[in-house]
């Protein structure tokens, strides 16, 4: 993958905080800060400060969370996929911050696209 650190930077400059996450991409981000530069408290950092917040409680939307990755079996969809685009549905006038190509599959209930924050040349590069 290419390294998008610099895109990433620029679009946090210009993004109202805070950033609504959830328990899953909080662990694929730690995971991947982790893989990268050695520590993930960066990540523990942002909650402290309050640039991410967790409203979304995984066991509330279970049922919704299984029928999208029934849905999307053939892609497929990671758990953490699930709850993004799950949080998309539930708070209607968000955009979703992502290096993922798949978000560009995955649509919203009525079939309505994710309005995305997504790299140009991202879809291309995977």
């Amino acid at each position: 993958m290419i390294n998008y650190h610099a895109w990433a930077i620029e679009q946090l400059e210009q993004i109202s905080f805070p950033l609504l996450t959830c328990e899953a991409v909080i662990t694929e981000a730690s995971f991947l800060v982790y893989r990268s530069t050695g520590s993930s408290q960066i990540i523990v950092e942002m909650l402290q400060q309050g640039l991410l917040v967790i409203p979304f409680v995984i066991s509330d939307e279970v049922d919704a969370i299984s029928t999208l990755m029934q849905k999307y079996s053939n892609v497929p969809m990671s758990l953490a996929d699930a709850c993004v685009l799950r949080m998309a549905e539930i708070y209607s006038e968000s955009e979703v911050l992502t290096l993922d190509s798949d978000f560009y599959i995955y649509q919203k209930s009525k079939q309505q696209q994710i309005p995305l924050i997504i790299p140009q040349d991202i879809f291309n590069k995977e």
